[in-house]
């Protein structure tokens, strides 16, 4: 057999080349295929810069308060899951933003009328030992108050009152 049984002739008014863009006699498109795979490749680094820019609240509060954290999470999922973009601004703001921390001096105010009123502070008490006494002394300068300025016999040093021996007085 010949070689031009194998290959198919070129029409004699058609040019020797060809664009790139025009489909073979096989029906193979190179274009389309190239479009295709850039589709792809393109569609693919679009949601990743999606995902990207939804999780940029919940990393900026990532050095945050954990409170903080779980609130600014929970705002980006719901705007990530609704595409209701309030909710991302609103965690995008909240990481932004430096929560101050209230419960710093509600609790030194706390611990220093446990130490006045000569109790323990209960909220110092242990996770590790979840059956600690809650009136041992926590550290924090309130003792127990029925050891407290006791001897190591746990009587009473001689000469000083104690709170039982006070006389009560009543309101008026």
């Amino acid at each position: 057999m010949s070689d031009s049984a194998s290959s198919p002739a070129i029409h004699p008014l058609a040019p020797e080349h060809l664009p790139y863009f025009i489909p073979g006699a096989d029906g193979s498109d190179g274009m389309f295929t190239t479009m295709v795979y850039l589709l792809f490749i393109a569609a693919f680094f679009m949601i990743v810069f999606y995902l990207y820019l939804h999780s940029l609240p919940e990393r900026m509060a990532h050095g945050q308060d954990r409170t903080q954290l779980q609130i600014v999470a929970i705002l980006t999922l719901l705007a990530l899951f609704t595409h209701n973009n309030a909710y991302w601004v609103a965690a995008l703001l909240l990481a932004a933003l430096t929560v101050p921390d209230f419960l710093t001096p509600v609790t030194s105010a706390a611990r220093s009328l446990a130490v006045l009123a000569n109790r323990a502070y209960e909220g110092d008490e242990r996770e590790d030992n979840p059956d600690q006494n809650l009136h041992h002394d926590s550290g924090h300068g309130a003792g127990d108050a029925e050891t407290e300025g006791k001897g190591a016999s746990g009587e009473d040093p001689p000469g000083e009152a104690t709170a039982a021996d006070a006389p009560v007085q009543e309101r008026s």
